[in-house]
């Protein structure tokens, strides 16, 4: 069966509303009557303060932001922070092996409302490479799905599963390495017991989605 191509992003908005986003980027995300910053509340400690910063950026990347030829292999077997700028975009191809509503962080203020809340998606090279030691996680913030839901598009998680899982898609968007997850990343912690990822190395937030014809 073919499926056409999708386009889940507004890459044409780009160029219009780049200058904008980034004169905004201070700007609250309002959770359900509560100012939510891009450096989030309550995080135990100024590394995570800092990093959440990066979780909810909401500028798309321009062509000067990419970072070319990174594939989705290599950014599973890096068990390093310093391997790739944080700063930089990446278009990776992939087959998305599930989507779940991400955990309860100090990024979103530790909300509890799944529409604030990130969306994992788990992307692997194809259907029989999809255990977890191949699994790269990319996510979807609230921040973005806010601005794709003004474009008349749905980024929710109930969507995104409907839509995504057993398909070949191409993901762009912000590389990011979640040291949180070391313990429980093979790229970090070989053998470990309770791995249920490739690496710590993110596409977080995501900025573009477009299903591939199978």
């Amino acid at each position: 069966m073919r499926y056409s191509a999708i386009l889940l992003s507004c890459c044409l908005w780009f160029c219009s509303c780049k200058a904008q986003q980034e004169a905004t980027q201070d700007n609250l995300l309002n959770i359900n009557g509560i100012d939510c910053g891009i450096h989030g509340s309550s995080a135990p400690d100024k590394k995570e303060y800092e990093l959440n910063v990066l979780k909810n950026r909401n500028i798309l990347p321009g062509p000067t932001d990419m970072m070319p030829e990174l594939s989705l292999d290599q950014m599973a077997k890096s068990a390093s922070a310093r391997d790739f700028p944080q700063d930089k975009a990446v278009v990776i191809t992939a087959y998305v092996y599930s989507v779940k509503v991400g955990g309860v962080e100090s990024c979103n203020c530790k909300t509890k409302d799944h529409q604030y809340r990130d969306t994992h998606i788990e992307l692997v090279p194809d259907a029989e490479h999809s255990g977890p030691e191949f699994r790269v996680i990319a996510e979807v913030t609230p921040r973005f799905r806010l601005m794709m839901a003004a474009k008349g598009m749905d980024w929710t998680t109930d969507a995104l599963k409907q839509t995504l899982i057993g398909h070949k898609v191409r993901i762009t968007g912000w590389l990011f390495y979640d040291d949180e997850h070391e313990r429980q990343s093979f790229a970090n912690n070989p053998g470990g017991d309770r791995n249920w990822r490739a690496s710590c190395w993110e596409i977080h937030p995501i900025t573009q989605i477009e299903i591939l014809n199978d």
